[in-house]
């Protein structure tokens, strides 16, 4: 890669003069009111992008297309690999039904500035209620489908909505799962009370209604009248998305609508080389950062199409499901978890693959967990295609690094999310915040400001926010990632530095699962570390520390507990192992060494500290965890 590279020249453009290329990206979008304030620095902490400019996101993503005369293009693709069912909706359908659903929202008491709570699978009716949220300047809070009844009321009152829409059923490879239920226990656990709920009806399962609260979407729709788009100051949010935090307390992760659209529409064409017509898949979920950015809005920024899809990697109803997507609907990029190849490639789907015509797909993407060199390669081998690995977090929304596809093609090394995308500054800082050298791990940073798209701030706790991620480093966003750029300027992300574990890419916190552990009554002391597994990438490990006299069998035990943490997080936690161990390693200060407990698991070779209380306790633990085979689970 020379200095005058394509990459290169666009990259000091972002770096050297923001603003201006900031402007330059801005430019491009259907303003109300385009901004004369760019960058504003509020205080040390705080930047706000193109304050004064005023915008709608659902007009971005919908009503500009029809201005220009695309209406007739498809813009949302819906297959449903568990239902059979196959629905195409083009820009002038998706507006209509957005705007008529925003009248129902608005009917109901929706406003600009209102939360509303999105309870969905993975539905047409999802991406939706999302738009139309967005339409009526409200702010719309997507909860995974998955979560439990429990993780649902937690964000309910951090977010106090004004109204929930949900629907009856999710759909998963052989069972239904009723949504309803689990709304209405979430309801009556919560400190606020909502209102109103709207629910979707599926045929699947019809959900019986609670009078007075919960309205029919498919009633409601009938008398609806379309409501129109409210402008929205550049600077107001227009989502809230809860990720996983070391306390075990959700954070409210707050997008703004200008910086956001500016970003991912910018990001389509300089990361993924999309233009209007290319079809984009991204195989996520939309209660996931991944389904709000490049399933819902950034494709259609970018005029688009969108694929939705209901189904799995495998199973729906083989391995070569994906295959049969990108070939059916001439998919240019996909875009997947490396978890959800990982599973396709145990399925051995060779034979699968040669039966799909992949000649219109350009790219595959991978982000949300690290891209082990063996997935990678084996991807690159079977497909024929470049495998970008790309790196981002819920709170960017967008990506730290990658391969710039639409910018320049870089050569790629596996383990890799290869270079900074323009506009983020990135630096491996030491213990004391002073850059390392190259090939030297260390901490990745980001200078601030961060570039348009990025939080804004964490939901009602601003002070979580700055002390979260702005005070570690002075002068930089932490990202909570270790790693090492290259002497190319490569790099690789070795993983978190705090205690959140990426289980199939969801980001799910051991503290909490530590809370859930705890409460158990034989347990007296217990650590939950993430260790590696062969298709989630990681999985949860107990190691728990019973109470003098608790008269329980490992076996029950780590049955118990699985049914605890199900119950409280949900399925999606994975977790499925416990052991007993006599003794916890901990500093004399009483902090557990979490750190050696995963290099045991790992199998990685370790310094015993200085600080350890008991060093022999060690040596336990690691006969423990190998009776059991969880050393290197899966590798």
């Amino acid at each position: 890669m020379t200095t005058n590279s394509a990459y290169q020249q666009q990259y000091r453009q972002a770096s050297t003069a923001p603003e201006a290329f900031w402007a330059a990206q801005a430019a491009t979008l259907a303003w109300y009111k385009k901004p004369s304030q760019i960058l504003t620095r509020q205080d040390e902490h705080h930047y706000q992008w193109f304050a004064d400019g005023e915008l709608n996101s659902c007009y971005l993503a919908l009503d500009v297309h029809l201005a220009q005369g695309r209406g007739e293009q498809t813009a949302l693709i819906y297959d449903s690999a568990v239902t059979g069912k196959k629905q195409r909706f083009s820009y002038a359908q998706l507006q209509h039904e957005v705007a008529l659903f925003a009248g129902v929202l608005k009917a109901n008491g929706v406003g600009k500035g209102d939360r509303v709570v999105l309870y969905m699978p993975m539905i047409p009716q999802a991406v939706i209620a999302m738009l139309a949220v967005a339409r009526l300047g409200a702010v719309h809070s997507v909860v995974f489908g998955g979560f439990s009844a429990h993780e649902l009321a937690l964000r309910i009152d951090d977010a106090c909505p004004q109204l929930i829409v949900s629907a009856s059923c999710g759909i998963e490879i052989n069972r239904v799962i009723a949504y309803k239920p689990l709304l209405d226990e979430a309801l009556e656990k919560a400190s606020h009370k909502v209102p109103c709920c709207v629910i979707y009806q599926r045929e699947q399962l019809i959900a019986s209604m609670q009078h007075g609260r919960d309205l029919d979407w498919q009633q409601q729709l009938a008398t609806a009248t379309s409501a129109d788009c409210v402008p929205v100051l550049a600077t107001d949010p227009l989502y809230i998305l809860y990720t996983s935090g070391t306390t075990g307390k959700p954070k409210g992760v707050v997008r703004d609508n200008g910086g956001h659209a500016v970003a991912l529409k910018y990001s389509m064409q300089a990361i993924y080389n999309c233009k209007p017509g290319d079809v984009f898949f991204a195989a996520s979920d939309v209660g996931w950062v991944v389904g709000h950015s490049y399933i819902v809005y950034a494709p259609l920024f970018a005029g688009c199409t969108t694929v939705l899809y209901e189904g799995k990697p495998v199973f729906t109803p083989d391995a070569g499901a994906f295959w049969r997507i990108c070939a059916e609907y001439q998919v240019k990029v996909l875009f997947a978890a490396p978890t959800a190849f990982r599973a396709i490639r145990k399925e051995d789907p060779d034979a699968l693959l040669q039966q799909y015509d992949l000649s219109k797909l350009s790219y595959i993407f991978m982000a949300g967990e690290r891209l082990d060199p063996a997935t990678f390669h084996w991807v690159q081998d079977k497909i024929g295609k470049p495998v970008i690995d790309h790196w981002w977090q819920t709170e960017t929304g967008w990506a730290i690094s990658a391969n710039p596809a639409g910018v320049e093609l870089l050569p790629a090394k596996a383990g890799s999310a290869t270079v900074p995308v323009p506009g983020f500054v990135l630096d491996i800082l030491d213990d004391s915040g002073v850059p390392v050298a190259a090939n030297q791990q260390g901490y990745i940073a980001l200078k601030m400001p961060l570039p348009p798209g990025c939080l804004t701030t964490i939901w009602g706790n601003d002070e979580r926010f700055v002390d979260g991620y702005l005070r570690t480093f002075e002068g930089y966003y932490a990202s909570g990632d270790g790693g090492y750029l290259d002497e190319d300027g490569y790099l690789f992300v070795m993983g978190r530095t705090d205690d959140v574990i990426n289980v199939a890419g969801h980001r799910l916190s051991t503290g909490e699962m530590e809370q859930i552990v705890a409460a158990h009554p034989a347990v007296a002391e217990c650590c939950v570390i993430g260790i590696e597994d062969l298709i989630k990438g990681q999985q949860p490990l107990a190691l728990v520390l019973l109470k003098n006299g608790a008269q329980i069998s490992e076996h029950a035990l780590e049955a118990e507990l699985t049914a605890l943490v199900r119950q409280q997080i949900g399925a999606l936690a994975c977790f499925k192992k416990a052991i007993i161990v006599p003794r916890l390693p901990k500093t004399r200060s009483g902090k557990i060494l979490r750190k050696l407990l995963r290099q045991i698991a790992a199998g990685q070779s370790y310094l015993v500290p200085s600080t350890i209380d008991d060093p022999a306790c060690l040596a336990e633990i690691t006969a423990l965890m190998a009776r059991r085979q969880l050393i290197k689970i899966g590798f």
